[in-house]
């Protein structure tokens, strides 16, 4: 590994992606919506496998497989979360936790924070674009990140696709949606950005220094299941008729069959 190409991917990452989060911060103060952050989440991570690409000076075909799979899922991500918000009022999540703070405070608890976590959990795609070819057995480890990047945006595009479809059933309002891969697991989504990220991991890791990183997809992972992700949203459904006997029956986070009493 080339530690000076490392410093030089991480410190353009982490510029690019400040840089973007003051654009975001300006774009919300001038709508009054900060819910905009969360359309540069997963366009944050596609700025960053940019930069390691045409900055890295690492092995040149997984430095393109990390910018393609990662592009793909946070291209993705960004468009859906753009599209679902499109005309929509402030998230209450961003009312209720910002309540009595100015701008800059805003800017700190949000963006700033928001534009940490992408450097930090991005850091897989940083070390590999520094980082020597995969040899020997590693090949396998490589595949291995590949199936289950593909197993995790399966679930998520497909779990989103389901939900669109059943909040746009008239016949559904005031339903919980408990269908398809909702049926399996209450976060399909979240499930789904997870085994993205640990598969992502995995292809970083086909070369030693990128298993340095396992840190990466663990904070990720813990933000979507016990910090902003599944634990927040269960907190305000859990209130909504039919929902605590969706819990009885239905797996928190890993997709495993229903339970009786379906």
């Amino acid at each position: 590994m080339d530690l000076s190409n490392l410093w030089l991917v991480s410190g353009v990452s982490l510029t690019v992606l400040m840089i973007a989060q003051v654009v975001v911060w300006v774009i919300g103060r001038r709508i009054g919506k900060v819910a905009v952050v969360d359309v540069i989440w997963g366009l944050g991570f596609v700025l960053v496998a940019v930069v390691a690409l045409l900055v890295g000076e690492g092995d040149l075909t997984r430095r393109v497989v990390l910018a393609v799979l990662t592009g793909a899922w946070g291209l993705r991500l960004s468009w859906h979360i753009f599209t679902r918000s499109k005309g929509k009022g402030e998230d209450p999540r961003y009312e209720e936790m910002l309540q009595d703070s100015g701008p800059a405070r805003t800017f700190l608890k949000v963006f700033a924070l928001q534009g940490a976590l992408q450097w930090f959990v991005s850091l897989p795609v940083q070390v590999s674009a520094a980082s020597d070819a995969t040899t020997g057995g590693w090949w396998m480890v490589l595949v291995a990140g590949g199936l289950l990047w593909a197993l995790g945006l399966t679930f998520e595009a497909v779990g989103d696709a389901q939900l669109a479809a059943f909040k746009a059933d008239a016949d559904n309002k005031g339903k919980v949606m408990d269908r398809g891969l909702w049926s399996w697991t209450r976060h399909p989504n979240y499930f789904g950005d997870s085994a993205v990220w640990w598969g992502l991991f995995l292809i970083a890791a086909s070369s030693w220094p990128g298993a340095l990183t396992v840190a990466s997809p663990v904070v990720m992972t813990y933000f979507l299941v016990w910090g902003t992700g599944a634990k927040l949203l269960e907190k305000s459904m859990a209130q909504r008729p039919g929902y605590p006997e969706y819990q009885q029956r239905t797996s928190y986070f890993l997709p495993l069959p229903p339970r009786s009493g379906r």
